[in-house]
């Protein structure tokens, strides 16, 4: 089964920050970041769904390069629409 993964693993392998950071914390802080600027409409809004857009666009480029190619499109895809959002909220 290569769909599952253990939750308990490294998000990002090497001995960096993020290789000590729990998934199912990123994914909690995720989710509610992404469900408090989508919420709460507005500037405030805008700039968190802008802060997350950030993140992605930081851990997309680290991730790059072993990322496939259909893997890189879904993520530019996520992180277009996470754009996408973040300026809807400023109207």
């Amino acid at each position: 089964m290569r769909g599952r993964r253990n939750m308990r693993a490294q998000l990002i392998a090497g001995d960096g920050p993020l290789a000590r950071v729990r998934p199912i914390a990123v994914f909690v802080v995720v989710i509610a970041l992404f469900l408090t600027g989508v919420l709460v409409s507005g500037l405030i809004g805008a700039v968190l769904l802008g802060l997350l857009a950030a993140g992605v666009g930081v851990l997309l480029a680290t991730t790059w390069s072993v990322l496939r190619p259909n893997e890189r499109l879904l993520r530019v895809l996520v992180l277009g629409i996470l754009i996408a959002v973040a300026i809807i909220q400023l109207r």
